[in-house]
């Protein structure tokens, strides 16, 4: 199982982030990657610094597994845990390349705050602020329970916090800034990560 999470991680960095950008900077001239926002040690930068970690991260857990260097907790390392993995796994990639569609040319990995993007608040962006996230999160609970490790369990913590921290203190202030009264609107009526929670009157 540890093989088939890694070719899904790969298929996953290279669709959800190779393609993606490849699609955006024929469309728009920019592979819409903006960095690490925040001055060294700041939320904004950790919660930056922490997703790029995490990522890493995630594919050297199977990496590890595979080779032995890790084994996976034995209470968690079953067939139908496995199973469920990796449909999850599918499921995330799937739905994060459907959310960056719907995203358009608003989408970006990181902010510039002298940046001005459309508010999307159509499609799947109509029931869940932060659809991108929800998706990569799925992926990412998916390869947890393929490779069940305790670097994987680990990592998974981090991304979770690092996009806790994106969102929070990164996007949303940006966002409200950028869009005011649209922005306030939208995050009273559309759940953070999924619909109906998360809202913000």
């Amino acid at each position: 199982m540890a093989i088939t999470a890694i070719v899904l991680y790969v298929a996953f960095a290279a669709l959800g982030f190779g393609w993606r950008s490849w699609m955006h900077y024929r469309r728009t001239g920019s592979t819409g990657f903006r960095g690490v926002s925040g001055r060294p040690g700041s939320l904004e930068w950790l919660a930056g610094v922490g997703f790029v970690v995490a990522m890493i991260a995630g594919i050297a857990a199977p990496l590890l597994q595979l080779t032995g260097a890790l084994a996976p907790i034995a209470i968690l390392h079953t067939p139908w845990l496995q199973g469920a993995g990796t449909i999850l796994a599918g499921i995330g990639i799937a739905a994060t390349l459907y959310s960056q569609h719907d995203m358009g040319e608003s989408w970006r990995i990181g902010v510039d705050a002298g940046e001005t993007t459309a508010l999307v608040r159509h499609g799947v962006f109509s029931r869940v602020r932060n659809p991108i996230f929800t998706a990569m999160l799925t992926f990412a609970a998916g390869i947890t329970l393929m490779t069940p490790n305790p670097l994987a369990l680990i990592v998974f913590g981090v991304l979770l916090l690092t996009i806790e921290l994106q969102v929070r203190a990164v996007e949303e202030p940006y966002l409200v800034r950028t869009h005011g009264e649209a922005y306030h609107d939208y995050r009273s009526t559309v759940g953070r990560f999924l619909p109906g929670l998360g809202r913000v009157g």
